[in-house]
């Protein structure tokens, strides 16, 4: 068995995590305001704007990690088929 199936399986999950992730922080932050709450009034406003910073931002480490190991995988797909080229044409053996 070769390891090119597994390498394009793992790869596609990292995408699909990531993607997940990018859908749900965006689901998040739709009902986020771009308005600074001055009046005490609006109390209520200020907590529902800090429990959505404190859920991006739990996440946010997440998203980071996955956007390095996708970029990981992308780097170790395009090595592999750089070595596959190099071996086919007998430059490397």
């Amino acid at each position: 068995m070769t390891i090119v199936p597994i390498m394009w399986a793992v790869w596609a999950g990292f995408v699909v995590v990531l993607a997940a992730l990018y859908v749900y922080r965006a689901s998040l932050t739709k009902d986020e305001e771009d308005q600074i709450i001055l009046d005490d009034s609006f109390d209520h406003m200020r907590t529902e704007q800090a429990a959505i910073v404190a859920r991006v931002n739990k996440i946010e480490p997440v998203v980071r990690v996955m956007i390095w190991l996708v970029a990981l995988m992308s780097a170790f797909v395009i090595v592999y088929y750089i070595r596959d080229i190099l071996l086919q044409l007998d430059i490397i053996h």
